[in-house]
């Protein structure tokens, strides 16, 4: 928790050294107490303030403190509110805890900033996204059989209706209505029935065409019939974290207000082995009317996000998609755990997606989709293939849904390598999901909004 300080008390202070070396500790006992001071370097930008403070917090909770006094004058001074901002965010961050199934004893961390004073809109604002993301980390982290489609469905409805975001579930009897074959062919392999999540924010003018951010929700994947190894299937539940990062994105616009049309599609389902699963080789028909073959049924996710993609444009007259995904492990391969994959159609929309993810702290790369790689996906027996033969996995997977997304402007995210860590990257992360994608997707739908 990270509150304005009030001449509170607390046991320890944290300063900033902006000359210090980037990343180190020292600790100092003076007449004011205990000092954890933390080197920022020379011109610390928002993710060296968002590091640090989770650094600070985390070695002042193994130290067995409770409460901290951070001053955070000279972040304010080097970026204005949006430094402190930063503070607050990798500080909440770095205090996040696991849900878990057993009983444990937490000890509740509150850091307090002083020299923030007539920051309190950028701390709330702050706090707003931390939480979102926090929300995203929870939903990934939670096991299969603890979150179903209608389970999930019901914890995002939950904590987006009271927000003001207009909240619709469709169930299968509509999504088979409107022609989602390519989203039913993954979703009747399940005793789960699939739902169809979609949240509106309307902050922005009437009438304006939204931007939908389309994510993954397999709750379960155990590949189907090309059925994932026992170390694969460890890995299942998190499989919907493209959906918890693009719910999370719209929770935090919700709660801030943000002046823009958001949409959030979520195709929330389970991959699962049983008598009505797909099979490779079985040519489906998707709601835009394009023919798939079934290569691969472990390729799942973007046979889901094909007819998501189509949903949004048809049905919610969607002027851009960018659509985030646990994809592929060809982009683990190629970006491992630090960066996430990018495709995209618009030169415009990326040159804004980046200045979203710089403010954000997260790395994105972009691969490159040259008509060579579409030829990949091509069938001779339907419109396209689920998986190419020839490799390239990360960018045909990604090629294959933007071949849904017609003539819009659109951006592709996978971040199979960066939802979930073993081992903490940056010190604002824990073990497990990482609520990846959340702030991108919130500072790009800020960027694109009606503000002045």
């Amino acid at each position: 928790m990270v509150k304005l300080w009030q001449e509170e008390s607390a046991a320890w202070r944290v300063e900033l050294e902006l000359d210090g070396p980037g990343g180190s500790l020292a600790l100092r006992t003076g007449a004011q107490g205990r000092v954890l001071i933390v080197g920022l370097g020379k011109d610390p930008g928002l993710e060296t303030l968002r590091r640090a403070a989770a650094k600070a917090v985390k070695a002042l909770r193994e130290l067995g403190a409770d409460s901290a006094v951070l001053d955070a004058a000279p972040a304010v001074k080097a970026l204005g509110p949006q430094g402190a901002a930063a503070l607050a965010q990798g500080a909440q961050l770095a205090c996040y805890r696991q849900p878990a199934w057993k009983e444990r004893e937490d000890t509740p961390f509150t850091l307090y900033l002083a020299g923030a004073e007539g920051l309190e809109d950028a701390l709330a604002q702050a706090d707003a996204v931390a939480r979102a993301v926090c929300f995203a980390r929870d939903l990934v982290n939670c096991p299969a059989n603890l979150l179903t489609p209608q389970d999930m469905a019901h914890r995002m409805a939950q904590a987006a209706g009271p927000l003001g975001v207009e909240v619709e579930i469709l169930d299968g009897n509509r999504t088979r209505a409107l022609g989602m074959g390519a989203y039913h062919a993954v979703a009747d392999s399940a005793v789960h029935p699939p739902q169809l999540i979609v949240l509106r924010w309307r902050g922005g003018r009437e009438g304006a065409p939204p931007i939908a951010l389309v994510g993954k929700g397999v709750c379960c994947d155990t590949g189907g019939y090309c059925l994932k190894t026992a170390a694969g299937l460890k890995g299942t539940r998190g499989d919907m974290a493209g959906g918890a990062a693009v719910c999370g994105a719209v929770l935090a616009l919700a709660e801030n207000k943000v002046p823009v049309n958001a949409v959030a599609v979520i195709p929330a389902v389970e991959n699962r082995l049983s008598a009505d699963s797909f099979l490779p080789g079985d040519v489906i028909h998707s709601m835009s009317g394009k023919t798939i073959q079934v290569n691969n049924t472990d390729a799942e996710g973007r046979l889901i996000l094909a007819d998501a993609v189509t949903y949004a444009i048809q049905q919610e007259s969607a002027g851009r998609v960018v659509d985030i995904a646990t994809l592929t492990g060809a982009c683990v391969a190629a970006l491992g755990f630090t960066t996430a994959g990018l495709l995209t159609n618009d030169e415009g929309l990326f040159h804004t997606f980046l200045s979203a993810a710089k403010r954000a702290g997260e790395q994105y790369w972009r691969f490159p989709g040259f008509p060579e790689y579409r030829k990949m996906i091509e069938s001779p027996v339907a419109d396209l293939c689920n998986q190419s033969s020839d490799g390239c996995g990360a960018i045909t997977a990604g090629l294959f849904v933007g071949a849904f997304a017609e003539s819009l402007p659109w951006i592709h995210l996978d971040i199979a390598g960066t939802a979930w860590v073993d081992r903490p990257r940056w010190e604002y992360q824990t073990v497990g999901a990482t609520g990846a994608g959340v702030t991108t997707l919130y500072e790009l739908c800020r960027e694109l909004s009606d503000a002045p």
